[in-house]
């Protein structure tokens, strides 16, 4: 009986220790998840300069409303969220990852969230709320500076 007993315990670990290492994965994938909802359910709100409601968005203040509806926090503008997290490939972008545009000629100036199959959301100055092609030839793969992976995502 003490034979069995010791067989299942180490079954059990064996089990634990190899299911381990991917629980943080499928979190962070459902967190990305609920991020890209998000970011596409405030779509067609307009754009306002300094807004972070969804009375109107500013690109920067819109990224910030959808991370903190899913309980994370990030800078204020588009800038300092270029400075933080973790710089990704744009061959390696996953949903939740910010991406960044030069839209001025002065550097960092626009911010977006990835929603997957090459696309994202963001507050557009012209049109509000809206998902773009990230390799949109005319506009945004002109102008696309990086992304980062914020922590959390």
């Amino acid at each position: 009986m003490n034979l069995v007993k010791k067989t299942i315990s180490v079954l059990a670990m064996s089990v634990l220790l190899f299911v381990a290492p991917f629980t943080g994965q499928a979190e962070a994938s459902s967190k990305s998840a609920s991020i890209s909802k998000t970011a596409t359910s405030l779509t067609g709100i307009k754009y306002r300069y300094g807004g972070t409601t969804r009375a109107g968005f500013d690109c920067s203040g819109y990224v910030g409303y959808v991370f903190k509806q899913n309980g994370l926090k990030v800078a204020r503008s588009s800038r300092a969220m270029y400075a933080s997290g973790r710089a990704v490939n744009k061959s390696n972008l996953r949903s939740g990852d910010l991406v960044f545009f030069n839209t001025t000629g002065r550097g960092v100036s626009h911010v977006g969230i990835y929603i997957g199959n090459g696309k994202f959301a963001h507050a557009s100055t012209t049109k509000g709320v809206r998902v773009d092609r990230l390799n949109d030839p005319y506009y945004w793969s002109k102008r696309y500076i990086g992304a980062k992976r914020v922590a959390g995502v």
